[in-house]
């Protein structure tokens, strides 16, 4: 039998939007690799009737129902009462639990209030699912043929808590495992890609293709069901040969967080160091490659270059060219990033120069007008991009060309195999 999952996300700042439901995207994903279907999601305020009515509809199409949030000491977390009342089940107190959140509180140094004892009141019959990273307790029970776990709504609980207590609980019920490989791809859109692989993506049923659109660049979600985690790799190992002699160099990674990792961890591979000279993205490729732990192995500094003066005076570009050209031109870019490489001492040196908008420059060139330079042992080259979209803005550009930027990097990277 293949078992059902419904999220039940409790909480009114998540139906107004105040905060992001994270909650939701972390247990999907932990799910589905314990090989559990997670057929809905659902999101209900802090209201006991309409918890209830929510409730009601889980259990009429799920096996497994796993609730989030609601389980505090203020009055407006109902959540164990709403679910033990729909299962007809008793709250019962818990002097273990009422001792571990008095320790917590303790360990903290803050003085505990009597409302916290709340969270030790749990349904009867009930296992308990410690919390080492808040008061809140969760549990998880079995009636009438349903499987139900509550949990903390912080995300910081409540990942942890689902694979360190309550996964242990429901691995009973997978028949075996969801495994997913993602392809990273750049250089061309959802639709180019979606109409290259439709008839390969409406053949297939196990595994499964699908594209995603991500900022500037596309996912390719190749997902199989097995007996085990061997068995659903040899399943996609195919299908992602396919994809990548498709799609070729436009491929940039498999299971990365972005274009930035895959450049950190070649130029450590290789022993380089970078550098960047950045106008127009004011220091994002530079932010983006901090991002990573570990990126000071490789990045040697930053220079945001925003005015001409920067641009003459640290970089060293040609004074006579920026008052003959402008800022935004090919040589521009080409002597950013000869001067960045010079200034850092770095074995490569990415820059950009262009227009991120809203307007046109004073020279006329229009919104999304951006040149990439990458300056190299081997030499320099760039790139002219026209990115602008109206939606979008400022933020589109910026982020496209500093995508452009570390693409070029990867790229040369890819040619000079270590």
């Amino acid at each position: 039998m293949s078992h059902t999952v419904e999220l039940l996300c409790v909480g009114t700042e998540l139906l107004l939007g105040n905060i992001l439901n994270t909650d939701a995207r972390d247990l999907s994903r932990e799910l589905t690799a314990l090989g559990l279907n997670v057929r809905y999601h659902s999101v209900v305020g802090d209201n006991p009737e309409r918890l209830r009515a929510a409730v009601e509809v889980a259990r009429g199409r799920a096996d497994v129902i796993i609730t989030t949030g609601g389980l505090g000491p203020t009055c407006d977390d109902l959540t164990k009462q709403t679910l033990a009342e729909a299962f007809g089940k008793k709250l019962v107190f818990h002097p273990e639990c009422a001792e571990t959140i008095r320790a917590f509180f303790a360990r903290m140094g803050r003085q505990m209030t009597d409302n916290n004892l709340q969270q030790a009141y749990l349904p009867e019959g009930c296992t308990i699912l410690d919390n080492a990273w808040g008061t809140a307790p969760g549990c998880a029970f079995e009636s009438g043929g349903k499987r139900v776990v509550m949990l903390p709504g912080p995300p910081r609980e409540c990942l942890p808590m689902f694979r360190e207590r309550a996964m242990p609980w429901l691995a009973a019920l997978s028949e075996g495992v969801i495994r997913s490989r993602t392809l990273r791809v750049f250089g061309m859109g959802e639709s180019e890609v979606e109409s290259l692989l439709r008839d390969r993506m409406n053949a297939l049923t196990n595994p499964t293709l699908a594209p995603y659109a991500k900022e500037g660049e596309v996912e390719l979600r190749i997902t199989a069901k097995a007996g085990s985690p061997e068995e659903a790799a040899a399943l996609i190992a195919p299908v992602e040969a396919e994809v990548r002699a498709l799609l070729g160099r436009k491929v940039y990674g498999a299971d990365v967080s972005g274009l930035e990792q895959v450049v950190l961890e070649g130029l450590k591979a290789r022993g380089l160091t970078m550098g960047t000279a950045e106008s127009c993205t004011g220091g994002l490729i530079a932010k983006r490659m901090t991002d990573l732990p570990g990126s000071s192995a490789v990045l040697k500094g930053g220079i945001v270059s925003y005015t001409n003066e920067v641009k003459a005076g640290v970089l060293g570009v040609s004074q006579a060219l920026l008052d003959e050209k402008g800022a935004v031109c090919a040589e521009v870019a080409k002597q950013m990033a000869e001067g960045a490489r010079r200034a850092l001492n770095c074995d490569l040196a990415a820059s950009v120069t262009g227009v991120a908008g809203p307007d046109s420059d004073d020279r006329g060139n229009p919104v999304g007008l951006v040149y990439a330079a990458l300056a190299a042992p081997d030499g320099v080259q760039v790139k002219e991009l026209h990115l602008a979209r109206a939606v979008e803005g400022r933020y589109w550009v910026r982020t496209m060309a500093a995508n452009h930027a570390l693409d070029m990097i990867r790229r040369w990277l890819e040619d000079h195999p270590a």
